[in-house]
């Protein structure tokens, strides 16, 4: 699917949440076989964040929403819609986003998770877009929220040293900017979900399953053709976009897709070193914090892409509308 919406639409503020706990590569040692060596060499992860016992995806998704909500002067009565991407709901019903309205006092928003693991938010953003743009929503609150780690095999080192818990929000606003092109690219291919999956009930392993090998196959292609989809769909270039905002994944993944696109490295965001692959959230938090140092201007163009369980995979292209950070209170 792709698409393009000529319209004012575009994220006015974002936020975001991680848990207290940093749990390093050398935490990890000592219960797996690992080392930091190995992790950082295959990865680019250094530590993540690991959520307390007894917190919910939910808590997560409401620190970041109510930073996004404040920063955008948006009052949760006037939001319209909420996007909760996730895969680790704090129960199969209500939705997380239910959950989230109420708890955000925002009482006449329609509410609805969306499972796309790692490509959620893409996924979610695109889904706001097309509200934003048909008419259906002013302003919609969209949410990344995962506590993963919850999913994970800790004597599986192939999985278990990838993933951490967060969460990152944005409030996308109909008449956010000048005139601008703002297009979507998604895809899947569900003939590829048994290479990375988590099974239902007593279907499977109640785990995280991955076939890294084709995994970062897969990552790696589409990961490069839905940008470049997206960017001829909307007349654009590389050149033309400040930045690219891969999911956070593995360092590797978007070294091959630096060297592809022929990119600047330094116009890619990354802190997955920090994070690890906090799968729906990952975008999202990247973002935060970029807008947060004062990398991210309003009028930036750039490109969010995202790949995971599905297979699935998706790219947003859209211009930064919020305002500069050192005019809403920074961090």
């Amino acid at each position: 699917m792709i698409a393009r919406f000529p319209s004012r639409l575009g994220i006015v503020a974002v936020g975001m949440a991680v848990p207290e706990r940093v749990v390093t590569n050398d935490d990890l040692a000592l219960s797996v076989a690992t080392s930091d060596e190995w992790i950082v060499s295959r990865t680019g992860i250094r530590e993540r964040r690991i959520a307390a016992p007894g917190a919910l995806t939910t808590d997560l998704a409401l620190r970041a929403a109510e930073q996004a909500l404040a920063r955008s002067g948006v009052a949760p009565a006037d939001i319209d819609q909420i996007i909760v991407a996730t895969c680790t709901p704090d129960a199969f019903f209500p939705s997380t986003a239910t959950l989230l309205a109420d708890r955000l006092g925002a009482h006449s928003a329609g509410a609805f998770d969306l499972g796309a693991a790692c490509t959620g938010f893409v996924y979610a953003v695109a889904q706001a877009a097309a509200q934003l743009s048909s008419g259906m929503a002013e302003h919609v609150l969209v949410v990344g929220s995962e506590i993963f780690t919850r999913l994970l095999d800790w004597d599986d080192r192939g999985t278990c040293v990838l993933f951490g818990d967060g969460a990152g929000a944005v409030v996308m606003s109909a008449q956010a900017q000048a005139e601008e092109t703002f297009g979507v690219e998604l895809g899947a291919d569900g003939s590829r979900g048994d290479d990375l999956i988590v099974h239902a009930f007593e279907t499977g392993s109640p785990y995280v399953r991955m076939n890294g090998a084709e995994v970062f196959k897969f990552a790696t292609r589409v990961m490069v053709d839905s940008v470049q989809r997206v960017l001829q769909h909307c007349d654009a270039t590389v050149s033309d976009i400040a930045w690219l905002v891969p999911h956070q994944a593995n360092i590797r993944i978007i070294d091959h897709a630096i060297k592809r696109l022929e990119i600047d490295p330094a116009r890619v965001l990354t802190n997955l070193e920090r994070y690890g692959n906090t799968s729906a959230a990952s975008i999202p938090l990247v973002l935060a914090e970029a807008w947060a140092d004062g990398r991210l201007r309003p009028g930036d163009r750039l490109v969010m892409v995202g790949f995971g369980g599905g297979l699935t995979w998706g790219s947003c292209l859209t211009t930064w509308a919020a305002p500069a950070a050192a005019t809403t209170g920074g961090a």
